[in-house]
């Protein structure tokens, strides 16, 4: 393999990597603000539901970021298809909703949930995405 080749699977590594830890932490927060809805829609009152909300605005800040890493991730996976087969997935279609304009504590407890999906499925994809580089290295 060139050496060319295998700075554009490093680099499309090292973008898996950064999309991973972006990923890895919106899914924690989502967790957390699941575990905080779960207590404000038995009576936690106005500190479980500020707690929450500021676990949903992290979970936010962190899929954004993913999101811009799941873009560098593509563009790098883009040099990699130069060399090789592979096939890149849906994900960065992830999160494509907003918690905006909430009603209920319910719905925003459905909402974090379909969030806590996506980012697993897209976790999944970028591990089996970056398993099969770590191969060709």
């Amino acid at each position: 393999m060139k050496d060319m080749e295998l700075r554009d699977i490093q680099e499309a590594i090292t973008a898996a990597d950064v999309a991973l830890t972006h990923l890895e932490a919106a899914l924690g927060y989502l967790k957390s603000a699941k575990n905080w809805g779960i207590v404000d829609i038995i009576g936690g009152g106005l500190i479980s539901s500020l707690v929450k909300h500021n676990k949903i605005g992290n979970a936010q800040n962190e899929m954004e970021a993913a999101r811009a890493s799941l873009q560098r991730f593509s563009r790098e996976l883009q040099d990699v298809r130069q060399h090789c087969t592979i096939e890149i997935g849906q994900f960065l279609t992830f999160a494509d909703f907003f918690f905006d304009g909430l009603i209920s504590d319910i719905m925003v407890q459905s909402k974090v949930k379909k969030a806590m999906g996506q980012c697993e499925d897209a976790i999944r994809q970028v591990h089996e995405i970056r398993s099969y580089l770590l191969s060709l290295v």
